[in-house]
């Protein structure tokens, strides 16, 4: 075995016991990421102008809507996991995907953006850096009870599986290694992030921002899934990898070819910028026009961002 994968040897931290709590570490990642990517969205869309209200709302919508979605592709993509249909509501349990919570909160925001005429675009473009924010801290707590533990291999990376209890299956034996795909994607996302802060400084076009984390973030989950212990149902590649497939092929086609938003709807807050020298047919707006302008253009559908306590997060 390579001596340096003792780097990466040390024992979970799957519980945290105080008194008759349990806490999980993994748990409290979610929480913790969540909530300062949601301080982050705040600060931001004040900055935008937006009102309190509706970012309260965005917020709160976002966190229902990501605890169904991230059940529900889990549920989808393991069916068999199940013996009776009621397991489904036991989410305490485990068994959650982090790109359906992502498609969830998405999904769960578009009714509301709708409803106070807003642009998909440019409210997704505040959010993504925000969410990979929580991937990053979400991943930490993946590491920290060892959980998504793939594959036996040799390389450098590997992590040791312990005599203890891990946050899933280590499939080698007790000192052999395994691949650690969290802490894969904790290295692809952060340097998403710190290149999405350094690209949103700069005008662009609607809706750059969140092709460009689709892009990126589906191409690196593509690769992880490879390392990672999940079902293929006779294809070849996990549902996570279908999923993310389509959205960095439809990203990189709006990056590379068209260079500007898909669809353009509702309007945008005020203070936003305008845009890149590729410009769309989106003309910034002053400040928010009164609502009895009339009803605003349906908004678009969204893309399939918080983390699983186990499954294919």
């Amino acid at each position: 075995m390579n001596p340096l994968l003792a780097l990466l040897r040390y024992e979970p931290l799957v519980r945290i016991e105080i008194g008759p709590l349990s806490i999980s570490p993994h748990g409290l990642g979610i929480a913790v990421g969540f909530l300062l990517g949601a301080s982050i969205f705040l600060r931001w869309c004040r900055e935008a102008g937006l009102p309190d209200d509706t970012i309260y709302s965005l917020v709160n919508r976002a966190a229902v809507g990501s605890i169904i979605g991230a059940r529900v592709a889990y549920v989808i993509n393991h069916p068999g996991d199940f013996s009776n249909p009621l397991e489904i509501f036991a989410v305490w349990k485990g068994g959650i995907s982090l790109l359906g919570g992502i498609a969830g909160a998405t999904l769960a925001g578009v009714p509301k953006m709708r409803a106070e005429g807003l642009s998909f675009w440019k409210v997704m473009d505040l959010a993504v850096p925000c969410v990979t924010m929580g991937i990053v801290v979400g991943r930490i707590g993946d590491l920290i009870i060892a959980d998504h533990l793939g594959k036996p291999t040799e390389f450098f990376l590997g992590y040791v599986c312990p005599a203890v209890e891990t946050g899933s299956p280590c499939l080698a034996a007790v000192g052999e290694a395994v691949h650690q795909p969290a802490l894969y994607d904790l290295f692809s996302a952060s340097l998403l992030l710190v290149t999405l802060l350094r690209l949103r400084k700069t005008p662009r076009y609607t809706g750059f921002l969140t092709c460009f984390f689709g892009a990126w973030y589906g191409a690196g989950r593509i690769i992880e899934d490879f390392f990672r212990v999940d079902d293929t149902h006779g294809t070849g590649l996990t549902g996570s990898q279908w999923t993310a497939l389509v959205v960095m092929l439809l990203c990189l086609y709006v990056l590379l070819v068209k260079r500007d938003t898909p669809w353009h709807s509702g309007r945008e807050p005020e203070d936003m910028p305008p845009e890149g020298p590729e410009g769309s047919a989106e003309e910034p707006a002053d400040e928010l026009p009164d609502r009895s302008e009339g009803e605003p253009e349906n908004v678009p559908g969204s893309m399939p961002a918080q983390p699983p306590a186990t499954g294919d997060g």
